[in-house]
């Protein structure tokens, strides 16, 4: 890939949401937030990172050709950017749990994923695969997710801008395998922008029998049978897949279930609102039992919900609002699964585009795309409750983030 800069595209999953800040609006926000900031410009150099003194933070840019990394120490909740390890178009990024390898998405025609060894003394990259996982490539290429299955052993793959959704095999050493398979959805919605069908996102459920894909275009959220032992999703019935659907023109985009498996959280984008679903694993069905909007009260203008995570115990929900530039974290009630609001936070920037948990459930970490930062939030694993560090990275274009702990277990924070 080349290093010489290239226009930045439109996002194909964001027309018309929220427009970009102005260059005042930005400068103003940069200049808030000086003293907190480690530009990429004094960053320190890969080659003089000291040995595994901490964990390697992982971020992708959208339409900036290139991967981020960034030392993180857990201990005293201090960053330190290490610059662009790899220069390569980076939809999405996730991380192998055992092994140093690094997985990218990219945005070109084909829908190309790229598989990365990291060193970790330095953080610095090497690639080692590349795999096409469209075979028809008009139309193709905006990947909007890759994750990995709880046996590692699978790549789950949303391409929003072919409406469709595969999985690749993965090796025990973490290399890139074959396309074991690939389903093509249908659908559309009332908004302009769901003209067809847009997988934003993939997982398989606890029982492993099940892959859900949360399909924007399509205000559906489908389920396909899944084989642990061939890797494969498929249609299932004759009459096509399962399906779960949303009120029109609600934008499925995020996907998380809680650790008690009989429930499933599905953040909608268009609408800005999270639903509570219970989940049969026996019949593979979806019933709904909540939703609450992400909004501010009061809230006028766009839209745009973004990021859905849980925590590892299952007791907090967190979402982003694009619309709002917030963070808005909820208590789970054990019994029932369903959702009560108990913060509403300032994201730290501009369009929380993304965000990931730490491992250790203490720290919590937003993309913020608009403004060019990485922010830093404390996580109260008692009460569920956000605090802004003031501390942040400058990364530009910051999309997606991930983890290589420096016991060498990485996290998505999205489990």
């Amino acid at each position: 890939m080349s290093d010489i800069p290239h226009p930045r595209p439109v996002d194909p999953r964001n027309a018309g949401a929220p427009r970009r800040p102005s260059r005042r609006t930005l400068l103003a926000a940069f200049t808030a937030s000086a003293a907190t900031v480690a530009p990429l410009l004094s960053a320190v150099p890969a080659a003089a990172a000291p040995h595994r003194p901490a964990d390697l933070i992982y971020i992708g840019t959208w339409g900036q050709n290139q991967v981020y990394a960034v030392r993180f120490d857990p201990r005293r909740g201090t960053m330190t950017p290490l610059g662009s390890m790899a220069q390569v178009s980076s939809n999405w990024v996730t991380a192998h749990p055992t092994r140093p390898v690094l997985y990218v998405a990219g945005a070109e025609q084909g829908g190309y994923i790229r598989s990365f060894r990291i060193d970790d003394a330095s953080g610095a990259l090497q690639q080692l695969g590349e795999i096409e996982t469209e075979t028809v490539p008009a139309g193709s290429g905006g990947l909007s997710y890759i994750g990995l299955t709880a046996d590692a052993d699978t790549l789950l793959v949303a391409d929003f801008a072919a409406g469709s959704a595969a999985t690749i095999t993965i090796g025990a050493d973490g290399s890139l395998g074959t396309v074991a398979s690939r389903v093509q959805d249908t659908g559309s919605g009332p908004s302009p922008r769901q003209l067809g069908p847009h997988p934003h996102h993939v997982l398989v459920d606890p029982s492993r029998r099940y892959a859900l894909v949360a399909d924007f275009g399509a205000d559906r959220v489908f389920v396909h049978d899944y084989d642990r032992a061939t890797h494969q999703m498929s249609a299932g019935p004759s009459d096509g897949p399962r399906s779960y659907a949303t009120p029109p023109g609600s934008g499925p985009r995020r996907l998380a279930f809680h650790p008690n498996r009989h429930m499933l959280y599905l953040l909608n984008e268009l609408t800005a609102d999270i639903q509570v679903l219970r989940w049969d694993e026996r019949h593979g069905v979806l019933t709904p039992r909540q939703t609450l909007s992400t909004n501010a009260p009061g809230h006028t203008g766009t839209t745009s919900a973004a990021e859905l995570a849980i925590s590892r115990t299952g007791r907090h929900v967190y979402t982003s609002n694009r619309g709002d530039n917030t963070l808005v974290a909820f208590s789970v009630n054990p019994r029932t699964g369903l959702l009560t609001e108990v913060q509403r936070i300032a994201c730290g920037g501009i369009t929380p585009w993304s965000f990931s948990l730490h491992p250790s459930g203490r720290w919590l970490f937003v993309a913020n795309e608009a403004s060019g930062t990485v922010n830093l939030f404390h996580v109260d694993r008692s009460s569920g409750q956000l605090t802004d560090t003031g501390t942040s990275v400058a990364v530009p274009y910051p999309d997606s983030i991930t983890f290589r702990t420096s016991a060498g277990t990485p996290r998505t924070g999205r489990s």
